[in-house]
């Protein structure tokens, strides 16, 4: 083939890589922690109808943030759901008010995006909280989640092993694919329980829906999940995510994307979504060389992934019927598989330096304990004990480790 052919070859082929590349970014992302949206938002109070909605909410409010902020500022700038969030929630539980309450909360959450970009300093506060300690209770409140494969093989042998024996296979092979491949066999073994025990859900339960929940707001929610929430949030997600498309060139206009995602949230809250950010650990797939050669054309893989997020959307209330009708422990076991990777990083943050480590450590403990006081949640005051500890043990310390 002659010099020009490939060159001809090249235009051909070249608008369908960073289009794919969008593609596998929204799938690995979807498929790989769904589950743990769902298992949030469940333990928050929301029915299977309202965790459906919640997740359809979120898909279409985080596609379309993506599809507006990579066109205009023609950016690989992805957006996704707070998983780590969702896992906070599990954690949480149901709060004085119940479900509308976790709604409003949301909105919080949301008004407080948006007030981030607007207010420099609020920004500033949440830098300023130390990384270790920020680290330590997300790696608190993620260990029951990742214990739940431990517990559900226990309990349930049979149902567990292909989901784990899958993901450990893939685990060697191809890591991206591990936790959707894990799905899969997820999917598998809750069909064959469910036509075994003849539990086959009707059809109109597989249609997509919207249920738009009226907020409420009760103190204990907006300190035991807005708070948290919110702080996670900008801890595990948007700011690694500007750190994520800087290392790839990119400088994301941090009031705007503050603001879509903010918005986004509050918008898609009464609808059960409980928060959408800048994407961190998968907006490398939209934002590397792998997408497209050229810089100035990765946007589109950022755009298909809008786009195809759109498509997923669909799926909600048969995922979210799928999880219903599951046997005991198999969803919670993706989840949690799901879940190590960013057990893991936190971890490591969190005891990176011995300086400040004991604050830490107890951050995590109280984190991972889920008690309750006062109508509010351990990750509220795994945060507060920690900061506390640390400012006695290292009253000048200045530096975040």
């Amino acid at each position: 083939m002659s010099e020009h052919e490939n060159t001809v070859e090249q235009e051909r082929s070249g608008p369908l890589q960073p289009v794919l590349a969008g593609v596998v970014a929204a799938l690995v992302g979807f498929t790989s922690s769904f589950a743990v949206v769902l298992t949030g938002l469940r333990a928050v109070g929301a029915s299977p109808e309202d965790a459906a909605s919640g997740l359809l909410a979120i898909c279409v409010t985080q596609a379309l943030g993506m599809l507006y902020l990579s066109r205009r500022y023609r950016q690989p700038i992805t957006l996704a759901w707070s998983t780590p969030g969702a896992a906070l929630l599990a954690g949480t539980g149901t709060v004085t008010g119940g479900w509308p309450a976790a709604v409003g909360a949301f909105v919080v959450v949301g008004a407080l995006v948006v007030t981030t970009g607007l207010w420099p300093r609020l920004g500033a506060l949440i830098t300023s909280i130390p990384t270790s300690i920020a680290q330590a209770m997300l790696a608190g409140v993620l260990l029951p989640l990742c214990l739940k494969p431990v517990t559900a093989f226990a309990a349930s042998p049979a149902f567990i092993a292909p989901v784990v024996l899958v993901w450990l296979v893939l685990q060697r092979f191809s890591k991206r694919w591990a936790v959707p491949a894990a799905f899969v066999a997820a999917a598998i073994v809750i069909a064959v329980d469910v036509v075994a025990e003849d539990r086959v859900p009707s059809p109109a339960d597989l249609v997509p829906r919207v249920d738009l929940t009226t907020p409420q707001w009760t103190w204990q929610a907006i300190i035991g999940i807005a708070l948290p929430l919110y702080v996670v949030t900008m801890a595990s997600q948007n700011i690694p995510g500007m750190a994520v498309m800087k290392s790839f060139g990119y400088d994301v206009p941090w009031r705007p994307a503050m603001g879509v995602t903010g918005l986004g949230t509050v918008v898609g809250a009464p609808f059960g979504g409980h928060a959408i950010n800048l994407a961190a650990i998968s907006a490398a797939l939209a934002a590397a060389p792998q997408a497209d050669p050229d810089p100035k054309r990765r946007w589109i893989a950022a755009s298909s992934a809008g786009w195809f997020y759109l498509l997923l959307a669909l799926c909600s209330a048969a995922l979210a019927t799928l999880v219903a009708v599951a046997p005991a422990g198999v969803v919670e076991t993706v989840a949690g598989l799901a879940l190590l990777g960013t057990l893991g990083a936190s971890l490591a943050g969190a005891l990176k330096n011995e300086a400040g480590r004991e604050a830490a450590i107890l951050t995590f403990l109280i984190a991972a304990s889920g008690v309750t006081v006062l109508g509010i949640g351990s990750a509220f005051w795994a945060l507060v004990a920690g900061l506390v500890v640390r400012w006695v043990l290292m009253p000048s310390a200045s530096a975040r480790p």
